[in-house]
């Protein structure tokens, strides 16, 4: 076959003028869905980790005025929201941090996982 023949999916009805690729919303939002899934997850294990290492931290017996502890507990702090003095143990600060800070990693975790799967659905449902 000929090299000269255009392709009729890749033309208009004038020879050599290619038509303009249409813009696909649902492909837009298909991939900005995946992107975002990706933030998403990438943010809130982030936080759970966070928080994780500030339990293993205080549990552990690590230094508190080790600059890498200080800034684990800090960040740890902001990210446990109202988790941070749920349980009140004064007698067991250990179990207190592992109760807390836990069930807050574990509320990151699972927060990860619902807006994952909406974001997914929303993705899908445009399609």
């Amino acid at each position: 076959m000929s090299e000269d023949v255009a392709d009729p999916a890749r033309t208009s009805g004038r020879s050599g003028h290619r038509r303009r690729a249409s813009f696909d919303v649902a492909r837009l939002w298909t991939r900005t869905s995946g992107a975002l899934t990706t933030v998403v997850r990438w943010v809130c294990s982030l936080a759970a980790a966070l928080l994780a290492a500030h339990v293993v931290l205080t549990v552990g017996g690590a230094n508190p005025e080790n600059s890498l502890t200080r800034f684990v507990a800090d960040w740890s702090g902001t990210l446990a929201f109202g988790f941070r003095d749920l349980f009140l143990k004064p007698e067991q600060p250990k179990l207190e941090v592992l109760l807390n800070y836990g069930l807050a990693a574990i509320c990151w975790l699972l927060a990860s996982v619902l807006v994952v799967r909406l974001l997914r659905a929303f993705g899908a449902a445009s399609r």
